[in-house]
Formats: structure tokens, C-alpha cells, sequence
């Protein structure tokens, strides 16, 4: 079945329908999501739908945007938090050079201190990096990260790119971008990559594919990210499902 791996059901173009909207989520067949802190509240926020929802699970970490409100204190509250039941994995974490805020140099301080955090806790880390490939790559690389492992969410860049990260053992997260039509760079990446390495996500309420751009996005969208894939890699639409979900499965450890 469909697996989100990359959803924000936390956010607050959710608050009037959320109830209903997860419960028609679970009806449909999705096994599960996984919902994703990126800051502190939000982070909390996931925690507690991780709680409310048998099929949801949580990340813990924070968004290279937001990297500006984490001290020793609450850092040591995001531990601690990574320890709960139903936190598969540490983020989003990682650099953002198109917002450019706050300092590259936080963004950088605090991307190393939460990938210290999941080597220390052996969990998988979710990779935000945009417009900063280089120094997304590179300071993967000299954390050795994937010692652990792990997805580069809303994979963004090129083949030569894909090919570092498939080569380390990463997965690549593929959303509703794929199916925009000026989306030519992704497209070949999604030919060159292994089927084996590639994820769903939607990065919800954000990033609808077609034909509902525009729109509020939900993990009920994936059918056309999927459909997508199938084309571009001329398989059965039935492999991408059941081979994405096996590898949600690996990336996060849930049986």
C-alpha cells in the first residue's frame, strides 16, 4: 500500500478538518505515515498525533529555518524525545540557502549537532537541502551519516548528485514536484535511480502534484506521484506501491 513518509498534518491548514481527514487516510489503506517535526512546537505537535493516531509515527528535529530558536536546553529536550515510542527518525534537519535564514552558519552549527544526534541514537535522519548541495553533501560526508542512514526529503538536485547519495546508501524522497511538467531535472533522476532507493512523500499540506497544483496537499495525492513514477520508469504502477512501501519500511524500521 501507499506509505507518506514525509507528511505535516501539525500544520495549521489542518486545524478544521484534521480528525476527519486522518481517520479517511487510515479507511483508504495507507499502512502509515510518518509526520515530521520542524520545530520545537511542531515537533511537539507530532509527538502528540503520534499518540492520538495507531498509524502515525514521528520524526524529532529542526528545520534548518528555525535552527535559530535551539539552545542547550531544548536540545537536550529533542533527545529525549527521539527516545519515544513511535520516533523513527531525527528531523527535518539540514541547510536552506533559498530562505538564507537565520545564519548559514547556525544552520550549519545545529545540522552537526542533530546528526551527532542520530548517529548517537542509531536512527535514520530526514535531509532538508536547498540550494545547498555542496555543503548538504559535504557535510554528510564528514559526519558519515550514513552510518545510519537515511532520505534526502524533496530530492531536488541532479544525477551527479543522486548518484553520491544513492551511492552512500540513502533514499531519495520523491513528492508531487515529479509531475509538474517543467520538472525535467527530477524526472531523469527518478529514471537513473534503483527503484529500491526511492520513497514516497508529499511534504503535506505543501507541494501538490498534478492535476490538483495549487491545492492543499494530502497523502491521498501519492496516487499521482506513484502513477508518475510507474510512466517514467515503464513498470507496473502496482511495483512502485508495493516496492516504496518496503523501502518506508527499511528507511524507518517498522515492520
Amino acid at each position: 500500500m501507499i506509505v507518506d513518509t514525509h507528511t505535516h498534518y501539525d500544520d495549521e491548514a489542518f486545524d478544521e478538518d484534521r480528525e476527519q481527514l486522518l481517520n479517511s487516510i487510515a479507511e483508504s489503506g495507507v499502512p502509515f505515515i510518518v509526520n515530521i517535526g520542524a520545530s520545537i512546537q511542531s515537533t511537539k505537535q507530532t509527538i502528540e498525533l503520534t499518540k492520538q493516531y495507531s498509524f502515525v509515527y514521528g520524526a524529532v528535529g529542526i528545520h534548518p529555518s528555525d535552527t535559530a530558536e535551539l539552545n542547550e536546553e531544548n536540545f537536550k529536550w529533542l533527545k529525549e524525545a527521539a527516545s519515544l515510542p513511535k520516533i523513527v527518525a531525527i528531523g527535518e534537519i539540514g541547510l536552506d540557502y533559498y530562505w538564507d535564514t537565520p545564519d548559514r552558519q547556525i544552520q550549519k552549527d545545529w545540522f552537526e549537532r542533530q546528526m551527532t544526534l542520530a548517529k548517537e541514537l542509531m536512527m535514520p535522519s530526514v535531509i532538508h537541502s536547498r540550494d545547498a548541495a555542496k555543503d548538504t553533501l559535504d557535510m554528510i560526508k564528514a559526519a558519515k551519516l550514513q552510518e545510519t542512514g537515511g532520505v534526502i526529503h524533496c530530492f531536488s538536485y541532479g544525477k551527479e548528485i543522486a548518484k553520491s547519495y544513492l551511492d552512500m546508501g540513502f533514499y531519495l524522497g520523491i513528492g508531487g514536484v515529479l509531475t509538474f511538467k517543467n520538472a525535467h531535472k527530477l524526472k531523469e533522476v527518478v529514471e537513473y535511480a534503483p527503484l529500491e532507493q526511492l520513497v514516497l512523500e508529499t511534504d503535506c499540506p505543501y507541494l501538490s502534484p498534478e492535476p490538483n497544483r495549487g491545492k492543499r496537499n494530502t497523502s491521498l495525492n501519492l496516487i499521482h506521484v506513484a502513477k508518475e513514477i510507474a510512466r517514467i520508469k515503464n513498470i507496473a504502477y502496482d511495483l512502485v506501491i508495493e516496492v516504496t512501501e518496503h523501502n518506508a519500511r527499511n528507511l524507518y524500521k517498522i515492520t
